[in-house]
């Protein structure tokens, strides 16, 4: 028996088990159904957290019908008996199991990777946790924004007065998406070997690798990365400037923009060669004269004047979007999610993938009798 709201795809006939929660283990279960696989998500009697995060979809939270969408939900008690031996019935059938519950959790309950993978030779296992296990930090909890502080990303992020978080949950959506890519990896694994594995997928590293640029710059070069708002810390000129009625992000990547840019925008050839505009690193360093020169003609033509300058040079820029102009914006792609009470939800499409259209996002235990039948052992 199959869930009549699972679409084909590359992944069907795949059947994942997870027992999951806020954003980051949906968000690798979501990627794998919307890839054809069957995800049934074990909750607990009071539902994974995130379905009350708000009501901002009627029936749901923003969060839980966002992240959801085609999985079968079915409550289960996991400190009891017969619970935990239908969850083991599922587990003999299933291609991968994700969890992400707090350290320490899924060991105490049996369902520990060691032991699953000893139990199912072709079981899957991924733990997304906080840190590795073999780091002194394994039972912290972790939580997106605690992650973001303690890997540097607050350290880089913000004003040079005040440092900030990343307005999104990037430490989770970023664990997810790498759980993800690792289960992909494993199944062409399995493929060859016939066996499963265990993948350990945590939060930090996620940050950390994501870090890798300043990282490197402080202990190679001894330079801190500093915190620059919307201007990039390491290429530049790549920042918002100001027209006469509005502002223009612009972004020079290469000696060649550098050129067009002084040539064709600003209309100023002899900035070309100025010593300290030369290379990116020269202008990194002598920012403020260079935001002094493109201020001054920035700042003496409307948007539109320099927007077409731009695209005559050829030269990357952009608007500072609102949310209300992403809601309408030219280039944003939406699919349709039924919500549990029935209210339909137009979500942006993930990238590099047409989602199925139609696919349900589950009231809290809406397949739990089916479920208990079709594994009953």
């Amino acid at each position: 028996m199959s869930n009549p709201d699972t679409p084909a795809g590359p992944l069907s006939g795949i059947l994942v088990v997870s027992v999951e929660q806020a954003v980051a283990g949906p968000l690798c279960t979501l990627r794998l159904g919307d890839a054809g696989a069957r995800i049934i998500k074990i909750e607990a009697a009071e539902g994974d957290r995130a379905r009350d995060y708000d009501k901002a979809m009627g029936s749901t939270s923003a969060a839980f019908g966002w992240l959801n969408r085609g999985k079968e939900s079915v409550v289960l008690n996991l400190k009891d008996a017969d619970d935990l031996s239908l969850v083991r019935e599922m587990l003999k059938k299933a291609d991968i199991f994700v969890q992400n519950l707090a350290p320490g959790a899924s060991d105490r309950l049996g369902l520990g990777a060691s032991q699953l993978t000893a139990e199912f030779p072709r079981l899957i296992v991924v733990d997304i946790m906080g840190y590795g296990r073999d780091t002194s930090y394994a039972a912290k909890r972790a939580y997106d924004m605690l992650v973001q502080s303690e890997s540097g990303i607050c350290a880089v992020t913000g004003t040079p007065e005040v440092p900030s978080k990343v307005g999104i949950s990037i430490a989770d959506i970023g664990t997810g998406t790498n759980a993800y890519v690792a289960v992909l990896e494993a199944l062409f694994e399995r493929e060859r070997t016939g066996r499963g594995q265990a993948i350990e997928v945590a939060m930090f590293d996620a940050m950390a690798e994501w870090m890798s640029l300043p990282l490197l710059h402080y202990e190679h070069m001894g330079v801190e990365t500093a915190r620059y708002g919307l201007s990039h810390a390491s290429v530049y000129p790549y920042r918002p400037y100001h027209a006469a009625d509005g502002d223009i992000v612009v972004s020079i990547q290469s000696t060649a923009e550098w050129t067009r840019f002084c040539v064709t925008v600003l209309r100023r050839p002899e900035l070309v060669k100025d010593p300290r505009f030369l290379d990116n690193w020269a202008r990194v360093q002598n920012r403020d004269e260079l935001d002094a020169a493109v201020h001054e003609v920035f700042g003496a033509h409307n948007c539109d004047e320099l927007i077409e300058r731009l695209e005559a040079g050829q030269i990357a820029w952009a608007r500072v979007s609102t949310l209300h102009d992403l809601s309408v914006h030219a280039a944003l792609r939406r699919v349709p999610v039924e919500m549990p009470g029935g209210e339909i939800a137009h979500m942006p499409r993930p990238a590099g993938r047409i989602t199925p259209a139609g696919r349900k996002v589950p009231a809290l235990g809406a397949d739990t009798a089916r479920v208990r039948e079709e594994f009953a052992s």
